[in-house]
């Protein structure tokens, strides 16, 4: 029954944030639509420090997995300031482009075992066995569309190997 009522409160989610991702009968990008939730403040900070805004607003499509706040409270502290900082502008945007894979993949298309290099040109692994991850972090709300892509929030920041 768990998994069943896992699934249900995934779907709620998702059709609350998917009328978020609306702004006047019109579908936001990426960028919008995680400034228009709370839980990506954090995330929206970090994009604007390393300069992706205008690629993330782009065409696309893109797959962002998307860390919450919650998500960077957990790093070392110090770990978001630091990132933040101008000096590490480059680790940032690596950490970041590590969360974006180029194309529109939906959680229908999610393969237990399969891999997507990202934008960072590192390879992350989805697993699907205890629930949907990606690497170590759990996706908790999957298929958020936006007008260039999709967003699937996950409640970890996954790093590229080599950093931090």
């Amino acid at each position: 029954m768990k998994p069943f009522k896992t699934a249900l409160a995934a779907v709620a989610a998702t059709g609350l944030m998917a009328g978020v991702a609306m702004a006047d009968g019109h579908m936001k990008d990426i960028v919008d639509t995680a400034a228009g939730n709370d839980d990506f403040e954090t995330l929206v900070a970090a994009v604007q420090a390393a300069g992706l805004v205008e690629t993330l607003k782009g065409e696309g499509p893109f797959t962002v997995f998307a860390p919450t706040d919650a998500a960077f409270e957990a790093l070392p502290d110090g770990t978001v300031e630091n990132l933040l900082m101008e000096e590490n502008r480059d680790q940032l945007t690596s950490i970041l482009t590590y969360h974006v894979v180029p194309g529109k993949v939906m959680s229908s298309d999610l393969e237990d075992g399969m891999t997507a290099e990202t934008v960072e040109g590192s390879t992350i692994t989805i697993s699907l066995g205890d629930g949907p991850m990606v690497n170590d972090a759990n996706i908790v709300t999957p298929d958020i569309e936006t007008s260039n892509g999709v967003i699937h929030v996950i409640d970890g920041v996954i790093m590229p190997e080599g950093t931090m």
